[in-house]
């Protein structure tokens, strides 16, 4: 939603949004999709290229705020641009709020990408905080109950720069985060489906991630000229974006990546980040589509038809391999998460709470009323229980056939996330690949390096990654069928394992892209941060 545009104030962290821009200091943007060729100071940021606007902003708690900001457009923040469209930024930087001068040098960083199935993403042409990253998505608007995911069609949802609250309204945390007094990062990256006149795809893995470690590196270069503490950058983003961002904290300054960012000209900077926000991060793929089969095998489709069961219990037991290898304990001493107990653990660690505290903030007619409809929940006590079995029974509808990720046929998003020069997909798993073409048949030999680098897991559990974020927020709806509730599951336990912080919960009955509790995540910021706002 661009500056200019009005939405409806959404009860639950919606913006409504009115702006008008002013007379800057500077010019009137920090860049262009088409800046001009680099040159030695291409990696410099102009604090002085900016456009100064103003906009009300209602924060989570339903209040109204005059935010003025500095606001610095496409600012290219690689040296050797493959695309200059998708690899640039844009920086929002709060001025005054509520008619108060504030000083943002040292405030948070939030580093919103704006990624939907793992599809291109460009802040170009964005008029204001939290207006880009629509780019080949339709509307820019997800729904929490029927965004399609990078699987489901070759367009999906807007990714973390506009999430979903539980009324259907749209959640802007880079909105929230300026109204905070936090400065604003919104970085483009290449996507899959980017190809150039001679058809070679140019935005396949691993460009989104090696992307958004470039604009991570550029922003720290510029330490003392972007305002903001460049020590306490924290990434959001929900889908693709959400396991990039989960990608981003996990693989913080792996020199797997070196090569490819000295190919685009980053800069010489940490791609280190403090902090991970990730909702329904869709990941892990070369063990997705078994964790899918694992979570969902047993639902209809959408046209009531069993998916191939035979097919589906393949992936099962290949999920259960790969659980038991992985050797992780569930939280709150659970004990070793595996095939056989995992579904225990998510009715006990998450699904069971998630509904306690949905059923809790109802009212007592309205919380009847719910029960009453929903019978295989028993409430006593204040807490919600039942099994597993009904659960599965409540959400209904599978999402996605099977497998879901690396389809028989090609047709997945993650596919094309997997081709190469002129090839537009690939299969990425053995089992699918033997399956079209025989059981002799091998991956290509770049796939399981390009799998490593588009894998938060391997950096939390085969070499744990020094340099990894220590804070980690994940969410994900319990309705959400474009993933298996094991992925961000077992990626919460492999950050607990290593000591890390982790605040990770369900929303109840909300579906892909859901974010419920925005102000919380706001909150979360400043406390982790140590962040109190400053006034000039």
């Amino acid at each position: 939603m661009g500056i200019g545009a009005t939405a409806g104030v959404a009860a639950a962290g919606g913006i409504a949004l009115t702006a008008q821009a002013s007379s800057g200091t500077g010019a009137a943007s920090g860049g262009s999709g088409a800046a001009g060729a680099a040159s030695s100071n291409a990696l410099t940021f102009d604090k002085d290229a900016y456009t100064t606007l103003t906009t009300t902003i209602t924060d989570a708690d339903g209040a109204d705020h005059e935010v003025e900001y500095r606001f610095y457009k496409a600012v290219t923040y690689v040296a050797a641009p493959v695309d200059e469209k998708y690899q640039c930024l844009n920086v929002s930087v709060p001025v005054r709020i509520d008619g108060t001068a504030v000083d943002a040098t040292d405030a948070p960083i939030l580093f919103a990408n704006s990624v939907g199935g793992y599809m291109p993403s460009s802040v170009a042409d964005a008029t204001g905080v939290g207006g880009g990253g629509a780019t080949g998505m339709p509307g820019g608007s997800p729904s929490a109950s029927t965004a399609p995911s990078a699987s489901a069609s070759g367009e999906v949802a807007s990714g973390g720069n506009g999430t979903v609250n539980a009324q259907g309204g749209m959640v802007s945390l880079p909105k929230l985060a300026l109204a905070a007094g936090y400065v604003v990062v919104e970085p483009g990256a290449r996507g899959r489906t980017l190809v150039d006149a001679d058809g070679t795809y140019y935005g396949v893995a691993p460009a989104a991630i090696v992307d958004l470690k470039a604009a991570v590196r550029y922003v720290r270069s510029n330490k003392g000229r972007i305002p903001g503490d460049v020590d306490r950058i924290v990434s959001s983003g929900t889908s693709a974006g959400g396991a990039l961002s989960s990608l981003l904290g996990a693989s913080g300054d792996s020199p797997l990546y070196d090569k490819l960012l000295a190919a685009i000209g980053a800069a010489d900077a940490s791609d280190a980040i403090f902090a991970t926000g990730a909702w329904c991060p869709i990941t892990d793929l070369e063990h997705a589509d078994g964790a899918y089969e694992w979570n969902w095998g047993s639902n209809p489709t959408s046209s009531g038809s069993a998916v191939d069961q035979a097919v589906s219990k393949e992936l099962r037991s290949q999920f259960a391999e790969y659980q038991a290898s992985l050797r992780l304990k569930g939280l709150n001493g659970f004990g070793t998460l595996t095939a056989r107990n995992y579904d225990e653990y998510l009715v006990r660690q998450y699904m069971e709470p998630s509904a306690t505290r949905y059923l809790a903030a109802l009212s007592d007619a309205d919380r009847k009323s719910y029960l009453a409809k929903n019978t295989f929940i028993t409430w006593s006590g204040g807490r919600a229980r039942f099994s597993w079995a009904d659960f599965l029974t409540h959400v209904g509808a599978r999402k996605k056939s099977t497998p879901a990720f690396d389809a028989f046929d090609l047709s997945a998003g993650e596919n094309n996330l997997f081709g190469k020069g002129t090839t537009k997909a690939r299969h990425f798993t053995l089992y699918s690949l033997r399956h079209e073409s025989g059981g002799s048949a091998r991956l290509d030999s770049d796939l399981p390096a390009t799998l490593h680098l588009m894998n938060p897991m391997p950096f939390l559990t085969e070499k744990p990654n020094p340099h990894r974020t220590k804070h980690w927020w994940i969410r994900l709806g319990t309705k959400d069928s474009d993933t298996s509730h094991t992925v961000s599951a077992n990626l919460a336990a492999a950050a607990n394992a290593l000591g890390d912080e982790v605040d990770h919960l369900y929303y109840w009955d909300e579906g892909h892209g859901a974010n419920t509790d925005p102000g919380d995540f706001i909150k979360w910021i400043a406390r982790i941060t140590n962040h109190t706002p400053k006034t000039r």
